[in-house]
């Protein structure tokens, strides 16, 4: 048996668990609380700024990943001095900057909103001259789930704009008129194994996730290869290990949005939709274990995101091939409590599932 330990102990951390238990691992959490969502499935270590307490919870360690790209890179730094860490700290240091995130993307000759640092009011007026409106005003750390971003519509918006953004580090990028949000989940192994999981569509309220269709309907062959593509030379460059996610945008070209190092909220329908979850690949990929198949189960998924409130919860359960997953959250506005997924051979059949549902949607 092996420890594999995971920086953070949100639900990410706890379905890494669930798939990590039957191929024989031990997992613990270096968590912000005993009530974090992994905290009843391993050993929690609380994390309050001491170093000891960091290197208590590596030194036992096999392997060592993380849930969130928000993870401190100098923590990984510190860790990875005496013990394996993937994804490595390079991944993480580029995808928790959106600056560092474009830079790659354009070295790489990968499309994506046209983009300026802003850093003071008349940074942001400059950009605003070069970019133009609309554009969004986006925090360049620490931003998720729609938080710390503005949507500039008029110069009038340019002061109260700047101000939400309280003096930090941020960037403006043009607003893509885009068909529709798409995202790509890959996982690459130590030995540079590499396997995708289809392209996906993904409806957003608020700047939070709400609702996944997989595959996403009316992908050509060339759309999934073009993404695919993007997505190995990033990986590649970086040297990834692991489960990495591309966010993107269908306009008249195919842009990325963003990248995250991880196992992603537009990929927990693979749980029952995919031979291997993407919490499983990436467990098999940080062991340096062959990688699992990515083909898809049933015709089509969806995943309905819990926001909040539980809902009918015993609604839910009488659905037929519907999968609940709840994360031992308490409801709060705004919170992912859990997700529904939903399985059918027929798309028709999915909607009708989808509607039966919508209690869960906006």
């Amino acid at each position: 048996m092996c420890i594999r330990d995971s920086l953070g102990a949100g639900q990410l951390g706890r379905m890494l668990a669930l798939s990590a238990y039957p191929l024989g691992h031990q997992m613990r959490f270096l968590a912000l609380s005993e009530e974090d969502p992994s905290s009843l499935l391993g050993k929690t270590f609380i994390h309050n700024n001491n170093p000891e307490m960091v290197s208590n919870f590596a030194d036992s360690s096999d392997i060592v990943t993380y849930e969130s790209e928000n993870t401190d890179v100098t923590i990984v730094n510190e860790i990875s001095k005496n013990t394996k860490v993937f994804p490595s700290d390079k991944s993480l240091y580029i995808s928790q900057h959106r600056g560092r995130e474009k830079a790659l993307l354009d070295a790489l000759k990968i499309p994506c909103a046209p983009y300026q640092m802003v850093n003071s009011l008349d940074d942001l007026k400059n950009a605003i001259k070069n970019i133009g409106i609309p554009s969004i005003l986006k925090i360049a750390t620490d931003g998720y789930d729609g938080k710390g971003q503005f949507l500039i519509k008029s110069e009038t918006q340019i002061h109260e704009a700047w101000e939400k953004m309280a003096g930090a580090e941020s960037i403006l990028e043009g607003f893509i008129n885009f068909k529709r949000e798409l995202s790509l989940i890959a996982v690459r192994g130590i030995d540079g194994s590499l396997e995708y999981y289809p392209l996906v569509e993904n409806s957003h309220h608020e700047g939070i996730l709400r609702l996944t269709i997989a595959p996403a309907q009316n992908i050509s062959a060339s759309l999934q290869k073009k993404a695919e593509e993007y997505m190995s030379s990033i990986l590649k460059e970086i040297k990834h290990v692991g489960v990495l996610t591309i966010e993107l945008f269908e306009s008249d070209d195919l842009l990325v949005n963003e990248i995250a190092p991880r196992v992603h909220n537009s990929g927990h329908w693979t749980i029952e939709g995919t031979q291997t979850s993407q919490f499983e690949n990436h467990i098999r990929a940080i062991t340096e274990s062959p990688l699992g198949q990515t083909t898809i189960t049933s015709k089509f998924s969806a995943m309905i995101n819990i926001i909040g409130v539980h809902g009918p919860i015993q609604k839910v359960l009488k659905t037929k091939n519907a999968h609940l997953h709840l994360y031992n959250k308490e409801e709060r506005t705004g919170r992912k409590l859990g997700h529904i997924t939903l399985t059918s051979n027929s798309i028709d059949e999915l909607n009708k599932m989808i509607g039966s549902l919508k209690e869960y949607l906006p």
